[in-house]
């Protein structure tokens, strides 16, 4: 194992830290190798795409997140006036153009979505002085290599003059690793129906039994809970009831789950609902914890990334009535340098 002492001298308990290398900002995306990829390509069979995104203006408003807005999209200006469906005759008459032409404000989390590695840390005593940091996986540290434009290290003084973002573990190293291999699909929906509950090791396994799912190192795992329908439903009528109602995810505390994604070296998890865990979380009686227990396996610990508002239901009921579980996945996200999420547009082709 390589490690690096000018990150971390320990490293928390089932991380991947320095497996990968001292510089690694992949995580486990370093196990979507070429012959994974060529796994995913076997699973084509009848060259059948599915768009795996949620329109990225759905839900509309700040139902999910106070602090996330809807995009907002309008022209670029030329000059004084809007450049949308302008005609390039008004300055030069002899020319027959019309041009369109805009720009998007838009939250990178704000619908379908990747989280990279820098979206969560935690606070941990990486230098092994009894003193823990603010650090992200594979040690990487907030104010060096995840930078605000505040440093809540020395009481929310004003950080260095850089430009703030992640400059480590940004999502722009996903979107260079392509993302592209084999995804098996976990029908939550179709075992327990849809309903607020928590999705521990007995409820993952006896879905993966029933639907004959098998889950190998390199894997992205997909979890269809039904939540994408009832966002969907949401976005065309405004009417909240079954968004309402609440949806499954995984129970983050449940240790024999967090076991199960540590032993599986699965590469991705990604779900239909808001965040792949079911938060509140589950009580916690440790003096400290993270409010997120599976961000913090996922992200902090083991540099799996999470998929999270994805449109899974179209294709889930294809795979039922089709008798399969697998297909191939490529789902890079924006090459945004400094980001630490990013919307995303998979492909899901069977």
């Amino acid at each position: 194992m390589n490690t690096s002492a000018r990150r971390w001298v320990t490293r928390p308990q089932d991380s991947t830290w320095g497996d990968f290398g001292p510089d690694d900002q992949l995580g486990r995306l370093n196990l979507l190798t070429p012959q994974k990829v060529l796994e995913g390509l076997r699973e084509v069979r009848e060259g059948r795409t599915f768009c795996l995104s949620l329109p990225l203006d759905c839900p509309g408003n700040r139902i999910l997140n106070p602090r996330r807005a809807p995009p907002r999209v309008e022209p670029t200006m030329r000059g004084d006036k809007p450049n949308m469906t302008y005609p390039l005759s008004r300055d030069t008459p002899c020319l027959t153009d019309v041009i369109c032409d805009d720009t998007v404000t838009l939250a990178l989390q704000y619908s379908t979505q990747w989280d990279s590695l820098a979206h969560m840390g935690q606070w941990f005593d990486a230098d092994g002085d009894g003193r823990p940091e603010m650090c992200f996986y594979n040690g990487y540290r907030s104010g060096e290599d995840v930078v605000g434009p505040l440093d809540y290290r020395d009481d929310a003084m004003p950080a260095t003059d850089c430009q703030p973002g992640a400059y480590r573990l940004g999502i722009d190293n996903m979107a260079t690793a392509c993302v592209q291999g084999r995804a098996v699909m976990v029908d939550i929906k179709r075992q327990f129906g849809a309903g607020p509950f928590r999705i521990g090791y007995r409820e993952l396994l006896a879905a993966m039994d029933a639907q004959n799912v098998s889950v190998e190192p390199g894997d992205m795992l997909c979890l269809r809970t039904g939540m994408d329908e009832a966002l969907l439903e949401f976005y065309r009528t405004q009417d909240a009831t079954a968004l309402e109602r609440g949806f499954a995810g995984l129970d983050g505390r449940d240790e024999a789950l967090r076991r199960w994604i540590i032993d599986s070296k699965v590469a991705a998890l990604i779900a239909d609902n808001v965040a792949v865990e079911m938060l509140p979380a589950s009580p916690c009686e440790d003096s400290h914890y993270p409010s997120h227990p599976l961000h913090d396996l996922c992200l902090f610990r083991l540099g799996v990334h999470l998929g999270e508002l994805w449109h899974l239901s179209e294709l889930a009921d294809w795979l039922h009535e089709n008798g399969r579980n697998r297909f191939l996945l490529t789902a890079p996200p924006l090459r945004l340098p400094r980001a630490v999420g990013s919307p995303v547009t998979p492909v899901a082709t069977v």
